[in-house]
């Protein structure tokens, strides 16, 4: 359903915000160890979640990554800044004129999926203590 590099960010997001209640920020090399992700990968998206202002990123012996403080992220916020609103807007088909007036045929039914999928996304905040009690579940 989500890219790979969306699935990862997702991973990447819930493991920062895990170890950041424990009062730290997680480096890199922590972050693909705990994921079992590629660590240039991994690079990349920690580098696309600090342009979209999700995370921070700090130099030096108590640098790494933490959560952007003053918001709340959402995990829509996620999949938005790493595959954009394709999945949530764009006909199912790839069709370019599919719409309620001229559907393709499955759009109906996706239509009651799609909405779902944004309920779900839209109303799971990244701190919430269901995502991040057993990040052991991490790692594919």
């Amino acid at each position: 359903m989500f890219s790979r590099a969306c699935e990862y960010a997702i991973k990447i997001m819930i493991y920062i915000a895990a170890k950041e209640l424990e009062g730290r920020r997680t480096g890199l090399k922590e972050v693909t160890e705990a994921i079992d992700s590629p660590e240039a990968f991994t690079a990349k998206i920690l580098q696309q979640l600090v342009k979209s202002k999700l995370l921070n990123s700090f130099k030096g012996p108590a640098g790494g990554f933490e959560l952007a403080q003053n918001q709340e992220i959402r995990l829509i916020d996620i999949v938005i800044a790493v595959d954009g609103e394709k999945l949530l807007e764009e006909c199912v088909l790839g069709l370019p004129s599919c719409s309620s007036r001229n559907p393709c045929p499955v759009h109906d039914k996706f239509l009651l999926i799609r909405n779902q999928l944004k309920e779900t996304l839209l109303s799971t905040d990244l701190r919430d203590e269901n995502l991040l009690k057993d990040i052991s579940k991490l790692k594919a």
